[in-house]
């Protein structure tokens, strides 16, 4: 399992969910450019000192990062890329997670691309009232993983 943040906007919230990865053992990929400076002490506050313990790999755009997931498609089994959305068609309960899923999450503030959309395997959402716009990107991170993690069972402890 590896969660991917596309061109992440909040530094607290990527800190937070570098640190949620680190305490259950889930790699991250930062799709750049971000929307803040992304170093370390950036991420600091929220990360704390968990940020040395994150498996991290950067990507200085998103032609990058799909170069990374065409690579892995060479293979026998290759992930799939689960995108995270408002405009999901599948409650992420619903959904079954396979070992080797990356979940994406966009951008706070436009979340990705349609060409983003486009690529992803499956598009999953958190129900929410009606009327509401969005929960937290580290929020939902944390809710979606969760269930990921629990129905294969992935918890390291």
């Amino acid at each position: 399992m590896r969660i991917a943040l596309y061109q992440p906007d909040i530094p607290q919230n990527t800190g937070t969910i570098m640190r949620l990865a680190a305490c259950l053992g889930v790699a991250v990929d930062l799709i750049e450019p971000a929307g803040f400076p992304a170093t370390d002490r950036a991420f600091r506050r929220a990360g704390m000192d968990y940020l040395e313990m994150v498996t991290l790999r950067r990507h200085k755009s998103f032609s990058e990062f799909r170069a990374m997931l065409e690579e892995y498609t060479r293979r026998d089994s290759p992930p799939r890329l689960i995108l995270l959305t408002t405009e999901g068609d599948i409650p992420y309960c619903d959904f079954s997670y396979r070992p080797d899923d990356i979940l994406m999450l966009g951008r706070e503030t436009a979340g990705v691309p349609e060409d983003v959309h486009t690529l992803a395997d499956a598009r999953l959402r958190v129900p929410m009232q009606p009327g509401l716009r969005s929960i937290n990107v580290a929020i939902v991170t944390a809710m979606v993983l969760g269930e990921a993690l629990r129905q294969t069972d992935g918890f390291s402890n």
